[in-house]
């Protein structure tokens, strides 16, 4: 049974600022909610097979997490901070040459190297998986729940792109936004980066 904790923890990290929460914000402004759906969607099953991935190898990944994160962490960020700049560079809507949102398989893809996702599947893994291990429907109900409160933290955001779009018709004030959120994800990119080096090398 998933009890209040499980809940709690799921929705704050997955409403709370991040690299995927800004990204979609941006991409709700820049493309509107419809054509943002796909990358919505994409967020959450990428989410989920992480978490499936994690609670089913809970002890391997365990053992080899020290080695790989740091790795993980520096291809995530820099994959990031070049969003970073292609948003900080992100054309006006009514631009002839405009830029593609994410689409499902890309927001799926995007999860293997965001630092924020693998740390919240590793803590739920940890932290709601029974000492014994993960029975197949455990696991099953775990990626059920967090699915279902994944999605609807996400979609605030790309509602609230969405409902910034008009407001933001003008080309200075499209450029500022972008300019905005670009430097927000490039500091949390280097934020996280730097966390993770204290991390491993402190």
């Amino acid at each position: 049974m998933l009890d209040s904790a499980f809940i709690s923890y799921v929705t704050v990290m997955s409403i709370t600022p991040g690299p995927n929460n800004l990204l979609l914000a941006s991409s709700g402004v820049n493309f509107g909610l419809r054509r943002t759906l796909p990358m919505v969607f994409g967020i959450s099953v990428g989410c989920a097979v992480q978490l499936a991935l994690t609670t089913t190898l809970l002890a391997l990944i365990l053992s080899s997490a020290a080695m790989i994160r740091f790795p993980l962490a520096v291809i995530g960020c820099t994959y990031l901070l070049w969003l970073s700049w292609k948003l900080f560079r992100a054309a006006s809507p009514d631009g002839k040459q405009q830029a593609q949102p994410m689409r499902l398989i890309s927001g799926a893809l995007f999860q293997a190297v965001n630092p924020k996702a693998w740390l919240m599947a590793i803590n739920v893994a940890i932290l709601f998986t029974p000492r014994e291990g993960a029975s197949l429907g455990h696991t099953l109900m775990i990626i059920a729940g967090f699915t279902a409160l994944n999605i609807p933290c996400v979609l605030v955001w790309a509602i609230l792109g969405d409902r910034l779009r008009d407001a933001l018709r003008v080309t200075w004030k499209l450029r500022l936004f972008n300019g905005v959120m670009a430097g927000l994800m490039a500091a949390t990119a280097l934020w996280l980066l730097f966390d993770e080096w204290r991390a491993a090398f402190a």
